[in-house]
């Protein structure tokens, strides 16, 4: 039987105001079984590349990764938010390593193609190393994931961490029975924007097409429940998106086949 392992998601405004990072860390230290934390960053980015005289140029909510930019990312994601937190985790007793994808060769990405739009220095994840995360798991290591990872020739690339948090899942699913918790703003996939407490308890493929057809989900949540129903199909055993301040209770979303 395998053993339960909770990858848990939470993107950067959460992780970048005290009151929010504290809530989380304190919720995320009481999970039982073994965990793993991925992590956004990017308004962090954004304030700091302002400072630096950088502007930061977005399409359809994605960053443009260019050179300078990469810099940024870098610093932040690897640096300030991945520390930051890593060094929260270890306040709480939690025996926590901050990881970027180049680190033990864990995560390893091509450079997006230019296609319609060149994203620049940013990255397609093509290998997992669960037998490397697993093995500092399983010695009861946590591990937290920056959004970054590199190409094998030399070349860090910025990465989306839905990506990561989803491809990381399906790697580790061979060895453990692995939940997917993806937190954002919201409770949940709301069938209402307007009323905070419209959570669709449970979402199939087949109304989430449903769902897509009559406009009820849209925008930046298609690619998050794609990634979900991606992830399930790998051997994930659930999925399920939700607040920050509900991922002990299990509420929220859950994506089934």
């Amino acid at each position: 039987m395998k053993e339960k392992l909770t990858i848990i998601k939470v993107g950067g405004k959460i992780v970048e105001e005290t009151d929010t990072l504290n809530r989380l860390l304190d919720d995320f230290s009481r999970l039982s079984g073994y965990k793993l934390l991925v992590h956004g960053g990017g308004r962090s980015a954004t304030r700091i590349a302002s400072l630096l005289g950088i502007e930061s140029k977005m399409v359809d909510g994605r960053r443009i990764t260019d050179a300078e930019t990469l810099k940024v990312v870098t610093m932040v994601y690897g640096g300030l938010v991945n520390k930051n937190i890593v060094a929260g985790l270890q306040a709480k007793g939690i025996n926590a390593i901050g990881l970027t994808g180049a680190d033990m060769n864990v995560i390893r990405s091509c450079k997006r193609p230019v296609k319609d739009i060149d994203y620049g220095f940013v990255g397609d994840v093509k290998a997992v190393d669960a037998d490397a995360l697993a093995s500092l798991i399983q010695k009861n290591v946590v591990p937290v994931m920056a959004p970054l990872t590199h190409d094998g020739l030399g070349n860090i690339l910025n990465t989306n961490a839905d990506t990561i948090a989803g491809e990381t899942a399906k790697a580790l699913s061979t060895t453990f029975d692995v939940t997917l918790i993806y937190c954002f703003e919201k409770k949940g996939v709301l069938s209402n924007e307007e009323d905070e407490d419209s959570v669709i308890p449970v979402i199939t493929p087949d109304l989430f097409k449903e769902y897509v057809r009559e406009g009820v989900i849209k925008g930046g949540m298609i690619p998050k429940l794609e990634n979900s129903f991606s992830a399930i199909e790998a051997g994930v055993k659930q999925v399920i998106i939700t607040s920050a301040a509900h991922i002990r209770e299990s509420k929220g979303t859950t994506i089934k086949k």
